[in-house]
């Protein structure tokens, strides 16, 4: 028997993700047409065998209740939210839930990293683990350039045996382009280490009288750090290294490249998810279909929004529940949120339209795109700062937050908007607060 762990972290996190984690937890920020975590938890109940799904962080029990309630709902699997009283870090919260964890004896335990989007090799990750019977953690891992990997945790790995030899956290100078994916298999036994852990750093915050307030709280407990370094190289860590796509999701921009990605990966699995050609909303089935709007490439429409016959939607472009695309409209590598509206012959590209908002018509809304270098092999997205050393703002994705208005005849290029923001002129690389 099997279980799997999702970490998901809470409010005080995903700062970078705002304005649109401002009015909905990131974790059910919509990518493709599903909550972001969701897609963690379509790959895991295709696992043989894995019965239950516990989701782990501090954000407050209420904001992911119906969520809980609707995935146990669809997929038929014992799913529960486990509220941590603060922060615990990676390996944390997997310590202080262990009773739940290790309940039903399973032989072993995936941990998912909230964060991140993939083409998840769970079942491929579970064979090699297995395979590996000294293994106390197998970790998925993927390739990235030689001046990216640095922002990741770095694996040396033996290619004979796959055994970690070596293993540092976002190190200071190059040491691997193996990177770590957040994405683990853990062994029961891996609770000993845990303790462990907890037990050296409860002893340290006792005899540490100086009170100088830099005593670690001994509950808090970093999977990578506290535990993975000082593994590596004692012959009971792996790392299965793959090639399918990986990406971190800690900006809105990634959110766009996220999306672009599980359209993707929806031809050889949910073919039903995307848009045909002779798409038309709800409200237009009862009118004549002499035409339909026009797709082009991986769109995904919610059932509920009203597309008008006129709209040009795609690539990569995702429309969610109740939102209204007027004649005439041109969206690309876009995602918009629920109850939205957008106005006739009103363009909108590389962008986030947030829920409730509306953008009035001829109106341009656009962004630059954040992908990364395609001329890189291996290269992953870059997650730069908000502003560059000049004080300016760096190019990135057009962001509207919740219910904002942009008038007609407007250019909103390179922006973000925060919610509750109603526009009387044309913004270019600029922050409206």
């Amino acid at each position: 028997m099997l279980k799997a762990v999702i970490l998901i972290g809470g409010p005080l996190k995903g700062t970078r993700f705002r304005p649109l984690s401002l009015d909905i937890p990131k974790p059910l920020f919509p990518v493709a047409g599903l909550p972001m975590i969701q897609h963690h938890i379509e790959a895991c109940v295709n696992v043989p065998n894995l019965k239950e799904i516990l989701i782990l962080g501090y954000y407050p029990t209420s904001e992911l209740t119906q969520f809980v309630a609707d995935m146990v709902q669809e997929y038929k699997v014992n799913i529960r939210y486990l509220q941590e009283f603060t922060a615990l870090g990676t390996a944390g919260g997997l310590y202080h839930f262990r009773d739940q964890i290790r309940s039903g004896n399973p032989e072993a335990f995936f941990v998912l990293n909230g964060d991140v989007c993939a083409d998840f090799p769970l079942v491929e990750m579970l064979r090699f683990h297995q395979e590996k019977k000294a293994s106390l953690v197998t970790i998925m891992a993927t390739e990235a350039t030689r001046q990216q990997s640095v922002h990741y945790g770095c694996i040396v790995q033996d290619r004979d045996t796959s055994e970690v030899t070596h293993y540092v956290e976002k190190p200071s100078t190059f040491v691997s382009t193996l990177i770590n994916c957040g994405v683990y298999i853990c062994s029961i036994e891996i609770f000993q280490t845990f303790a462990a852990v907890f037990n050296t750093r409860q002893q340290e915050y006792y005899n540490d009288a100086s009170g100088n307030g830099n005593r670690k709280e001994a509950a808090v407990i970093y999977l990578e750090i506290d535990v993975l370094m000082p593994l590596a190289g004692t012959g009971r860590v792996f790392a299965l290294q793959t090639s399918n796509w990986w990406s971190q999701l800690k900006t809105a921009g990634s959110a766009i490249y996220a999306n672009r990605h599980y359209l993707e990966l929806y031809h050889s699995r949910h073919m039903d998810r995307l848009a045909q050609e002779d798409f038309v909303g709800e409200k237009e089935k009862e009118k004549e279909k002499e035409k339909r709007c026009n797709i082009i490439g991986d769109v995904y429409i919610h059932p509920t929004a009203t597309v008008h016959t006129t709209a040009t939607l795609g690539p990569n472009v995702s429309i969610e529940a109740g939102a209204v695309i007027g004649p005439g409209v041109r969206i690309r590598e876009s995602i918009v949120l629920s109850g939205a509206t957008i106005l006739d012959h009103s363009l909108v590209l590389h962008s986030i339209v947030g829920r409730g908002s509306h953008v009035g018509q001829w109106t341009r809304v656009e962004g630059t795109p954040c992908d990364p270098n395609p001329n890189k092999p291996f290269a992953k997205m870059d997650n730069p700062p908000l502003f560059n050393s000049d004080g300016r703002l760096n190019p990135s994705i057009t962001i509207l937050g919740c219910s904002v208005k942009v008038p007609s005849e407007v250019i909103l290029l390179n922006s973000i908007v925060l919610p509750y923001k109603e526009l009387t002129r044309s913004f270019k690389n600029e922050i409206i607060l």
